[in-house]
């Protein structure tokens, strides 16, 4: 038997539950796994019809374990996957379907691909990417660990993003120039709905069209 946990069952966590679960399914027996939630704090009622265990249950299990992290935070998912990595689980990517990936594209462990979206050509992606519905990564992009797109995200070509980068809702990134990438610093967050036409610092927040960083205001 393989157990195979879905690390938060939260909104997003509950929204990539049916995509692995459907996933598992078409490759392997219903006899053969179990896919059920982990939490490391809080309530272990069953969430949609699946167990719900703690991450000291799922890691003390016998039996072959597989895990992803369906938590937004991104230093947090960090934290966990080493946890886990570290407690003998192995970390597994989710795929929706229906997501179009093309070719010589790099995607390393533990990835989320919801519905409707998209990877081009000759992409490299990190760790425990995050892809909401409806976003899409363009060709010749580089995109570092533990990096969280929110639905609807327009990656376009040549575009550098590195860790720990957070892009909300319907951003829209410029395509970058050839040997000339658009940057992204680590640690930065993309506002929901922001246009970003130029490079932006680390642990920098922008907003609006075209994306400046907020200023913090005083009263």
């Amino acid at each position: 038997m393989r157990l195979y946990g879905i690390v938060g069952a939260g909104g997003f966590g509950r929204q990539v539950m049916p995509v692995a679960t459907g996933m598992l399914e078409a490759s392997l027996s219903p006899l053969d796994f179990e896919i059920v939630f982990v939490v490391e704090h809080g309530d272990t009622d069953p969430v949609n019809g699946y167990r719900v265990i703690s991450d000291d249950e799922f890691l003390a299990s016998t039996d072959k374990k597989h895990f992803n992290v369906a938590i937004a935070d991104s230093h947090a998912r960090e934290r966990i996957a080493d946890k886990f990595k570290a407690g003998g689980a192995l970390p597994f990517s989710i795929t929706a379907t229906d997501n179009v990936c093309m070719d010589n594209n790099e995607i390393d462990e533990g990835a989320i691909f919801s519905p409707f979206t998209t990877v081009t050509s000759n992409t490299k992606i990190g760790k425990f990417f995050h892809a909401n519905i409806y976003s899409y990564v363009e060709h010749d992009c580089q995109i570092g660990d533990y990096v969280t797109f929110a639905p609807n995200v327009h990656c376009n070509g040549r575009i550098v993003i590195e860790d720990h980068v957070y892009i909300g809702a319907g951003a829209m990134i410029k395509q970058g120039k050839p040997g000339q990438p658009l940057v992204i610093g680590r640690d930065a967050v993309v506002g929901m709905g922001a246009v970003v036409t130029k490079n932006v610092q680390p642990s920098t927040t922008v907003i609006g069209n075209p994306a400046r960083p907020m200023k913090i205001t005083s009263d």
